[in-house]
């Protein structure tokens, strides 16, 4: 396999899902963590490499009405965590500029909920801040 073959294989668009009863957990932590942001791992399922199944809480992650600050050194070896989660206490789920250096730095899927914590205020975003579309499944 030559090196253009393996980039078009990194070029290649790779169709995100979540699980609704998963993206309930994460709406849920968010509104039971409100004012403060919540924020947590996101696990996908062994057999569906692209379906998000399950949230990781990092230890000694920390909360305020303004951060959800992670403890990456406390990160299992774990390869079916792919992205992180956390939301914002204002209705706007954006990114913020420590978001895109998150984003870049851990994972390849990243989830931001928004106030209300609603099926309708959250959006899906890749490594390089670029929003994506996560199918709810």
């Amino acid at each position: 396999m030559g090196f253009f073959n393996k980039k078009k294989e990194i070029d290649k668009k790779i169709n995100w899902n979540i699980k609704r009863k998963c993206l309930d957990l994460i709406l849920e932590s968010a509104k039971s963590s409100y004012p403060n942001e919540f924020g947590a791992l996101l696990r996908v399922d062994e057999k569906e490499k692209h379906t998000i199944v399950e949230l990781v809480l990092l230890p000694g992650t920390i909360s305020g009405n303004s951060h959800a600050i992670f403890r990456m050194h406390m990160l299992p070896i774990d390869f079916s965590i792919v992205g992180t989660v956390h939301s914002h206490p204002s209705p706007y789920p954006i990114p913020s500029e420590a978001d895109f250096a998150l984003f870049n730095k851990q994972g390849k899927v990243h989830i931001i909920v928004a106030n209300p914590y609603t099926l309708s205020s959250w959006k899906g975003y890749d490594n390089t801040g670029k929003e994506i579309e996560i199918q709810v499944i």
